[in-house]
């Protein structure tokens, strides 16, 4: 692996790019983990996870090992309704739809009233087994890693670049799973709006399958948008809390 790069400051500039692209491209992968390992029984979330993000280092070392291939995957297959399709159009289609049927399932799970479970109670398994977690995010690294990867592409042509962008994005991805997991545990309400993130995500997907590019910028600013609502609603109910226990008694009774 030649690194005669290190020392063209265009290439540290495309690197440094590269990582950070990377990294806000796994927060959509990261998101879908955490949802489907909290409906694991505690003490397998965590190994779930780690396979889970492993398994996403595994898929992108193995794409970018296979570059040439990779390329081709953006080539016409055939057309239909005056557009081109590729193998890359139709893994995007099929992960967005798996994406949207997966999110429509989980939001419509929280809010079916049962009367002996709690509406945004998202740790009861309802079926969910271990495989089967392993299994659903391993379709979607596939999914999340062949657009990771062509994105590297097209923005470098060191492999060397790919490699280091991809194992710190997968790193800060493991870092942070845990936390990020265990702070939708203990905020229900923060996993409808990281479902509703996840229907966007898989519309997105489905649209660039079908031509019709969507600047990744307008979607991270209504996420990180969202995200700041949801913030100051969470402050709200904090304090109404604090509010409340600090409240004096009423001297009526």
């Amino acid at each position: 692996m030649d690194f005669a790069w290190i020392s063209d400051p265009t290439a540290l500039v495309a690197l440094a790019t590269l990582i950070v692209m990377e990294v806000v491209l796994g927060i959509d992968n990261l998101i879908f983990i955490s949802i489907l390992t909290n409906k694991l029984p505690e003490h397998q979330r965590s190994k779930a996870r780690r396979i889970g993000i492993g398994l996403a280092l595994f898929l992108r070392l193995a794409l970018l090992g296979t570059i040439a291939i990779i390329v081709t995957l953006t080539e016409p297959l055939f057309t239909l309704f005056e557009h081109a399709f590729s193998w890359r159009d139709l893994i995007l289609i099929g992960g967005g739809l798996f994406l949207v049927w997966k999110a429509t399932k989980e939001i419509h799970h929280n809010v079916d009233p049962r009367p002996t479970d709690d509406v945004f109670d998202t740790t009861k398994a309802a079926g969910m087994t271990f495989g089967a977690a392993i299994f659903q995010i391993l379709l979607l690294d596939l999914v999340f890693s062949l657009d990771s990867i062509i994105t590297a592409v097209g923005m470098t042509d060191h492999v060397a670049i790919m490699v280091i962008a991809v194992v710190v994005a997968v790193t800060v991805m493991l870092v942070a799973a845990n936390p990020l997991a265990q702070f939708m545990h203990n905020n229900p309400t923060v996993v409808m709006l990281t479902l509703g993130f996840l229907l966007m995500i898989g519309m997105t997907l489905i649209a660039e399958g079908f031509g019709a590019h969507v600047p990744k910028g307008y979607i991270y600013a209504a996420m990180a948008f969202s995200a700041l609502v949801e913030g100051l609603n969470m402050l709200t109910r904090r304090a109404g809390r604090r509010k409340a226990a600090g409240a004096p008694a009423d001297p009526k009774h």
